[in-house]
């Protein structure tokens, strides 16, 4: 996507607020004019008091009021289009993170898990934030520098045409120097933002696993990854802020010479006798000289800014540009649902070349108790990704109530489900608010109810403000027992048709885990449920077992028909009995 794209991109987010941009546009008008103005009055000063021995100041008293005058109404004027371009950026900019925001709601599970979540972060705060700052100074730079340059070439032509135009020949010279130094620097800011994502994502991984780190000693790794990324980002920012950071002395420069030559031409203009200028216009022509070349150095002083501003730009609309889900506006509505699951040969693959679930079969009765057991990586949790259509299947479909997932919309379709998992997650919040997440029209005494039929209850009272205690970032201030005890809380109040509890009680202790089951089993009862566990001796009283290997099901029965067969299953639970004995 060029700079020229991203522009027009960025401009249509402007559209909605077009009064504001017009309102700035003609108060950069004024506030340039009367700028422009004052030069002549400061020059009809000077010419008033040359030549004159005696000057009392209430001859000159006019043109000092005049001036007075033009500095506040263009100091007046420049606040207003400050304040009008100050309300396009920061509403363009809101409106831009809201899309993109949205836009993360819409897309695809393994758009998420491809991607680092700390380079996602980084492309909804810091690269938006870069726009912002662009925009700020763009807008302003824009406006003011083509109504002072359109006003300085007027007036320059109207004191003298000859000179007017050595000073509009010169001055695009530090155009040509900009745009050659603008072109170089223009990789080194792509390159910028793109480290800054990946140094996001590092930041992110090792503050949210700073646990983890600790436990294996890895603290002098992670500062060397850190310093590594650190390095690459340090390296490609100097070489970019270097080569921006040419522009502005070489338009000065260029600049500079042209203020030399209208001072040189003036003066000779003078000198000559001839009548053709004053010395008030030459002071007249000499701000003017100035004021004219000021816009191309602001405007080259921003170019740091516009650069980093057009390369974050592109990391945002990178993630608006992404394929969304495939539209579920006219699924069909399923508030409730018996619990027969179909799944006729299914295939799926999170890779094409790597094939994962092949030619699946599986025919689940409504109230069924299916437990889902086998090694790592053999498809477990992927079945629940189908189930739930987090993923969609390759090949085959998947049926509830006869009618396939595909066809209903994706809400609904999980409303159907309570999930439990082995990560647990809480966000930032009350205790009953976390609770209360599938159902927050729920009244306390529902919520005290769930909690109580979780065994939560107990140490939610416990805690400083009971259910009114705020939870930290995920949980932060509570165990990872009591964290998965909130969120099987959660399911127990939802109360779904269907159930997935993916080793829901991990993190529990043995004696509070056999209360939980015998929850669990109330809470299962009539209910169709997927139980995944590694702990075969919590899925004894399964209605089928489903053992799974390399994506598909080798065997299936009942724990004691499995055992029976001497297969594949009874390995996997002798393996375990003989460790717990040997443990």
């Amino acid at each position: 996507m060029n700079n020229t794209s991203v522009l027009k991109r960025i401009l249509g987010y402007t559209k909605p607020y077009l009064p504001f941009l017009v309102i700035s546009f003609i108060s950069a008008v004024i506030s340039v004019a009367m700028t422009l103005y004052a030069p002549v009055l400061v020059g009809q000063g000077i010419d008033f008091i040359i030549g004159k021995d005696n000057v009392d100041f209430d001859s000159i008293l006019p043109i000092v009021l005049k001036l007075c005058v033009v500095v506040v109404t263009s100091a007046l004027f420049s606040w207003l289009m400050t304040l009008c371009t100050n309300k396009v950026s920061y509403h363009t900019v809101n409106d831009m993170r809201r899309d993109v925001h949205r836009k993360l709601d819409t897309l695809p599970l393994g758009y998420i898990d491809r991607s680092s979540r700390g380079d996602i972060i980084g492309r909804v705060t810091v690269d938006i934030e870069q726009v912002s700052d662009g925009m700020l100074q763009g807008f302003s730079q824009f406006f003011t520098g083509i109504v002072t340059i359109a006003g300085t070439i007027i007036f320059m032509l109207s004191i003298n045409f000859k000179i007017a135009l050595v000073v509009i020949l010169i001055t695009p010279l530090s155009l040509f120097v900009a745009a050659f130094i603008t072109k170089i620097s223009h990789d080194k800011f792509k390159e910028r933002s793109s480290v800054q994502g990946e140094l996001s994502g590092c930041i992110e991984e090792m503050v949210g696993g700073q646990k983890i780190v600790k436990a294996f000693a890895y603290e002098d790794r992670a500062q060397a990854k850190f310093e590594e990324i650190n390095a690459r980002l340090y390296k490609c920012g100097l070489k970019a802020q270097f080569y921006s950071a040419l522009t502005n002395p070489c338009t000065r420069f260029v600049n500079g010479l042209v203020y030399a030559a209208t001072g040189i031409f003036g003066a000779v203009s003078v000198l000559s006798g001839n009548g053709v200028m004053t010395i008030g216009q030459i002071s007249t022509f000499l701000s003017y000289a100035n004021q004219y070349t000021k816009p191309f150095n602001e405007i080259t002083g921003v170019i740091t800014e516009l650069q980093s501003a057009f390369a974050s730009a592109r990391r945002v609309f990178a993630v608006l540009d992404e394929e969304p889900e495939v539209s579920d506006e006219n699924g069909i509505e399923m508030k409730d649902s018996t619990g027969l699951i179909e799944i006729k040969n299914v295939s799926f693959s999170y890779v094409p070349e790597k094939p994962l679930i092949q030619n699946l079969n599986l025919t689940v009765k409504p109230g069924q108790r299916i437990a889902i057991v086998g090694p790592t990586g053999c498809g477990k949790t992927t079945f629940i990704n189908l189930l739930m259509r987090f993923y969609d299947v390759t090949e085959g479909e998947i049926l509830i109530d006869g009618v396939n997932i595909k066809d209903i919309k994706r809400k609904d379709l999980r409303s159907l489900y309570g999930m439990v998992l082995q990560e647990t997650w809480l966000f930032t919040g009350s205790v009953k608010e976390n609770v209360a997440y599938g159902h927050p029209d729920a009244s306390d005494e529902e919520i005290i109810e769930a909690a109580k039929t979780a065994h939560s209850h107990s140490f939610i009272k416990r805690l400083e403000n009971g259910y009114d205690t705020l939870l930290t970032e995920d949980g932060g201030n509570l165990s990872q027992g009591q964290k998965q005890l909130l969120s099987i809380s959660r399911i127990m109040l939802t109360a779904p048709p269907m159930l997935i509890l993916d080793e829901a009680t991990s993190s529990i202790d043995t004696m509070t885990e056999q209360r939980i089951q015998r929850a669990f089993a109330k809470l299962m009862k009539g209910r169709t449920s997927f139980i995944i566990a590694h702990r075969l001796s919590t899925i004894k009283d399964a209605d089928r077992i489903l053992v799974m290997r390399d994506g598909n099901i080798i065997e299936q029965g009942t724990h004691e028909e499995l055992l029976a067969q001497g297969g594949f299953y009874h390995q996997l639970y002798n393996s375990q009995f003989e460790k717990n004995n040997n443990a």
